[in-house]
């Protein structure tokens, strides 16, 4: 919390300087992003920008991160404008599957509890953060993750039938799949494993669903 506060401390000339001049900006901590009508208008403001910074504030300017673009091509804190519309970067999906997989993984020794809380907080932040997306359809879904996770927990083929029959399983499709040789991802889409390991398990398990939090943030 420290570093937002001196940012805004040490940056507040420039708020000043901005609004004198009527120009629209947003600014969190030391990122910042001004909006201008023309690309020529773009670079001109950027260079007082930075004369000011550098020299008024004696602040240093982070010229690889410092650039004029046009909307489409910005990316600020994490987000991308597309015309009205914000969205969450490719970047930062990219971040999100990787967390997903990580708290998913097999190898990390802990109890499926602590995995659907941890993957709960997790969700929560990211939605919370990111929720102000306009844009949904490419955000992955956490139940094949987790089927495939309860699948490489249930190694052996004998535990694997057995489970998803008492999951609600057919007999005959819990043996086909118990017997497979495909990998955990591709069983984890299968029907033997959708008709044991229901949403409606899930959820009762811990499960949160993506889908439902980012319709929760934008319509509740």
């Amino acid at each position: 919390m420290v570093s937002p506060l001196l940012a805004n401390l040490l940056l507040d000339d420039l708020d000043k300087l901005l609004e004198s001049r009527q120009l629209r900006f947003a600014r969190y901590a030391d990122d910042f992003t001004i909006c201008v009508k023309s690309t020529s208008a773009g670079h001109r403001v950027m260079a007082w920008v930075s004369r000011f910074l550098t020299t008024k504030l004696k602040l240093l300017v982070n010229e690889a991160k410092s650039r004029v673009v046009k909307t489409n091509d910005l990316h600020f804190l994490s987000f991308t404008f597309r015309g009205k519309k914000v969205r969450w970067t490719t970047q930062a999906l990219q971040d999100f599957k990787h967390r997903i997989r990580r708290l998913t993984k097999r190898s990390w020794g802990i109890s499926m509890q602590r995995r659907y809380r941890e993957l709960r907080l997790y969700v929560q932040g990211w939605i919370n953060y990111f929720g102000l997306s306009e844009y949904y359809r490419t955000l992955p879904g956490l139940d094949e993750w987790l089927r495939m996770c309860y699948l490489k927990q249930w190694r052996k083929p004998r535990t694997r039938i057995r489970t998803l029959i008492k999951l609600g399983t057919r007999t005959q499709t819990a043996v086909s799949l118990g017997l497979s040789s495909k990998g955990p991802y591709r069983l984890a889409r299968t029907l033997a494993t959708h008709s044991g390991m229901t949403n409606k398990w899930l959820a009762e398990q811990g499960l949160v669903s993506v889908r439902e939090q980012w319709i929760q943030f934008h319509y509740a």
